[in-house]
């Protein structure tokens, strides 16, 4: 029986897209300026597939061999959050974007937070970086007790605290209470996110033992519609969190874009009439987030690595999809995702071969192209692209 499986490669983004003014992002284009600034990126296997076939990118050739397919899309939901491009990936296009606070929380919901999670105070409420705010504030909260409290351009509300002054369990619970009763309404955030550290005299690290609080999907989501037709699903990564872990079978957490890539090709090997999808998240956190271009063109070349393996472990029924869900531009000013299009590349051994899919107008068609494939009926927002990838003769 078929698998699909989508790969999503979190911050990798295509260049800057129409709207991009709106959110002060024109002139990214995460790929193409990384490119630039190191001199030439090469990726001999995404080459392959038709990555250098939808923009230019120094160091990598366009194809009129590949064996895979191509094009970009364009985001319709409103934002640039990591929860909005999955949602829409999944099927579901976000007409509101979500709250944002570059200035910090409005004093009303700090006390509020305070009040129905029995704290005597916290610190922060800023947007910071989570590596520099945890440095500055660490021993303060080590001596006070208080938890910090930041943000970023992201939808989110996060709280760090060291694992010896609020226990894990403890900080779960302040972030269940925060999510289901003080980001509400108006202020219902993305994501309420743990961020747990350890150390001590100002070397402070934080550990895997993050945990996101996700808005439930307001409408229907490919997960729901495949496991309503006895598709089993998987998700590996942060997959899980951004769906708010709603009808995925199966779920793994991993901690880095290898860990990923291993359970992607393991469950690819095992899995029969299964929807997998997984995000490598290593671009966006690491290299992103941190201006890091050469760091992030190793995480790319990394990837390409291994895709060989991934490509060598489907069968002859299966399709693979690598997309992205928003940008992360390390070159462009400041330390936020960036509004651009996504790459969309498709390989399948039975599918047709370096077929150009064009502009999507959504990342939506992503969703609608997998229910086609499985011929199955559906209400998700989108178009399929199956039918370009079909042999003339099926």
């Amino acid at each position: 029986m078929p698998k699909t499986v989508v790969i999503i490669l979190d911050g990798v983004g295509v260049g800057f897209t129409p709207d991009a003014a709106d959110y002060n992002d024109v002139g990214c284009n995460t790929l193409g300026n990384i490119a630039k600034k190191i001199g030439g990126l090469k990726l001999p296997n995404l080459e392959q597939l038709g990555i250098g076939n939808i923009i230019d990118i120094p160091g990598i050739a366009k194809r009129s061999d590949c064996i895979g397919n191509f094009g970009k899309m364009k985001e319709l939901s409103k934002g640039k959050d990591s929860t909005t491009g999955h949602w829409e990936i999944g099927g579901l296009i976000t007409d509101k974007q979500f709250p944002v606070y570059p200035s910090g929380f409005p004093k009303e919901i700090i006390n509020k937070f305070i009040k129905l999670n029995g704290l005597s105070g916290s610190l922060g409420n800023k947007a910071a970086s989570g590596t520099v705010i945890i440095v500055e504030l660490g021993e303060e909260h080590i001596r006070t007790g208080y938890p910090i409290v930041y943000t970023s351009a992201d939808s989110v509300f996060q709280i760090a605290a060291h694992e010896e002054v609020i226990p894990i369990e403890k900080l779960y619970e302040i972030c269940e209470v925060t999510r289901n009763r003080v980001m509400i309404g108006e202020h219902a955030v993305g994501r309420i996110i743990a961020r747990p550290f350890i150390g001590g005299n100002g070397n402070f690290s934080r550990t895997y033992k993050r945990k996101d609080y996700v808005l439930e999907p307001h409408g229907e989501i490919i997960f729901d519609v495949l496991v309503q037709n006895d598709i089993n699903t998987i998700g590996i990564g942060k997959i899980n969190d951004l769906f708010a872990y709603r009808n995925i079978n199966k779920q793994i957490k991993t901690k880095t874009n290898l860990e990923g890539i291993a359970e992607t090709i393991k469950f690819i090997n095992e899995g029969e009439n299964s929807y997998l999808m997984t995000n490598l998240v290593d671009f966006d956190v690491y290299f992103g987030h941190r201006n890091d271009s050469e760091g992030f063109a190793k995480a790319l070349i990394e990837f390409d690595n291994h895709l060989p393996k991934l490509l060598t472990a489907l069968n002859e029924a299966d399709m693979l999809i690598i997309t992205s869900d928003h940008g992360n531009d390390p070159t462009f000013p400041g330390t936020d995702h960036t509004r651009e299009f996504v790459p969309l590349l498709v390989y399948g051994k039975n599918l047709v071969k370096g077929m150009n899919i064009g502009l999507r107008e959504t990342f939506a068609d992503v969703s609608k192209t997998i229910c086609d494939f499985y011929g199955i009926s559906n209400r998700l927002s989108g178009t399929s692209f199956y039918p370009l990838l079909q042999p003339k003769n099926v």
